[in-house]
This record gives C-alpha cells, sequence and structure tokens, in this order.
C-alpha cells in the first residue's frame, strides 16, 4: 500500500504543471477544471506544510469528488485531463487508506 506522502512525491510535481494546463485547454467547456487547479493548490499548500506529518484535507477531497464525480473523466478531454483526475483519484485513496 503506498502511503499518502509517497503518493504526493510521485505526482504533485506533474499535477502542479497539469492541472494549470487543463485549465488553458478545457476551461472554457469545463469550467470544474478551475476548481480541480484552486483545490490542487490548497492540497499541495497544506502538504508541503504539513511535511512528514498527514495533512488534513478532507473538505478538499469531498469538493474534488463531487466537482468531478467521483474523478470520472469527460468524453470530450485530452490525455492530460484524464491523468490529472487519475492521479487525483490515486491521491485521494491513499489519503483515504
Amino acid at each position: 500500500m503506498t502511503t499518502y506522502q509517497e503518493t504526493a512525491n510521485k505526482y504533485f510535481e506533474k499535477l502542479d504543471m497539469f492541472s494549470l494546463a487543463i485549465t488553458r485547454a478545457h476551461g472554457k467547456n469545463h469550467p470544474e477544471a478551475f476548481e480541480v487547479r484552486e483545490l490542487f493548490e490548497t492540497i499541495n499548500a497544506k502538504t508541503k506544510q504539513a511535511a512528514a506529518a498527514k495533512p488534513n484535507l478532507d473538505t478538499e477531497f469531498t469538493q474534488l469528488r463531487q466537482i468531478t464525480n467521483n474523478y470520472t473523466i469527460p468524453g470530450d478531454v485530452c490525455g492530460t485531463f484524464a491523468a490529472v483526475y487519475n492521479m487525483l483519484a490515486e491521491t485521494d485513496a491513499a489519503y483515504s487508506a
């Protein structure tokens, strides 16, 4: 089982780039991409602040699940958008484990 911190270390650099990219590429048709970006930024900041401790991200992950319909990938998006949802879903699962 991968820990939350391991998952964060594995994905957060890519998520930082990719979540910004999807706001530019898909923000017009998928305004939720902006909320996903903002929530990721909050999660990233709280994770860095907590260092080795597990941050309290229950609110952020609950909001992400609602906004993304449990990380359901829209049919009209690129691989980067799909990757963001997949990485966030894995991070959420590791956090909740």
